[in-house]
């Protein structure tokens, strides 16, 4: 599994490795222009805006968790700071007159690295819909405090129940497979102990959000209790169960969330459990997926 620091580490290398070998290519077939022939104009328009593509690359890196949304956007960047990069080195190294492959250094990066910023902020655009679309759901009845955590914008522990004794009944009327995957934080206690409860508050607070965001437009997420998440999955077997499970476990590792007092990063992994309904009530189902996560966890190896 790929973690966030390591996509930080290969894509910055990689862009680093890039620009550097564009530099020795100007240095071999050109040379170096007098002060006098360097025009400042230039080199501060162009480098600038090379210095800020990088920044924003950094900052993107660093605040959002890796996926096609993150990768699409960083390749984006990348390739405009090259164009950019390559346009300034332009300024300081005269090339001879015969060298035409300079343009296509210079100019190439540029439209492709805006069309994948363009892909990038599509998708982007579609994940805060998807959000939207399920915070939406969740306000339809949100008169109803006590059925509602409040944290996070999720149902609580009672409207789960209600929610799975809905979701049995129709998954039974309809011939259709229902699981359920919980999500629970591994050693959420030592965060609170760390950094205080309002960084543990503000860390489920994010958790919310990611799960949200990695789930489908069908599936419902619900706070079961602490640090545990439960979402339910209508028309989904026990393979594809567990295929969402390790998803939203690998997303979790990848949250870069950030202190709010010092700015360190909020290192998280999780534990999953899934079951499949069968002929059942709610309570035995969550049991059932309890027992399962339980289970989970005693196979986790323990830190000396």
């Amino acid at each position: 599994m790929k973690s966030l620091l390591k996509l930080h580490t290969l894509t910055l290398l990689g862009l680093a490795f890039v620009a550097n070998l564009g530099l020795q290519v100007y240095l071999a077939t050109g040379q170096i222009k007098t002060w006098a022939e360097i025009n400042w104009t230039d080199v501060a328009g162009e480098g600038g805006s090379a210095v800020l593509a990088l920044a924003w690359l950094i900052m993107l890196l660093h605040s959002r968790p890796a996926g096609r949304v993150t990768r699409l956007l960083a390749l984006g960047l990348a390739c405009v700071f090259f164009s950019w990069w390559m346009d300034t080195l332009d300024e300081f190294i005269q090339l001879p007159e015969l060298a035409v492959w300079d343009n296509w250094l210079e100019t190439a990066p540029m439209p492709i690295g805006l069309l994948l910023l363009t892909l990038g902020i599509y998708h982007l655009n579609q994940e805060q819909r998807a959000i939207s679309q399920q915070m939406s759901k969740r306000e339809k009845g949100f008169r109803e405090h006590r059925l509602f955590d409040k944290l996070t914008p999720l149902g609580a522990a009672e409207y789960l129940r209600q929610q799975v004794q809905l979701a049995l009944g129709h998954a039974q009327a309809e011939q259709q497979p229902l699981s359920l995957v919980v999500v629970d934080l591994d050693d959420f206690n030592t965060i609170n102990q760390r950094y205080g409860q309002a960084e543990g508050d503000a860390v489920l607070q994010a958790m919310a959000q990611l799960l949200l965001l990695n789930l489908r437009r069908q599936d419902l997420l619900c706070r079961l209790a602490g640090d545990r998440f439960v979402a339910v999955l209508p028309n989904t077997g026990e393979t594809q169960a567990r295929m969402i499970a390790e998803e939203l476990q690998q997303a979790v590792a990848s949250l870069a969330h950030k202190t709010a007092q010092h700015g360190e990063r909020v290192h998280l992994r999780a534990s999953t459990g899934t079951v499949m309904a069968f002929d059942e009530d709610a309570e035995q189902l969550l049991k059932r997926l309890n027992l399962n996560l339980a289970k989970t966890k005693q196979q986790l190896p323990r830190c000396a």
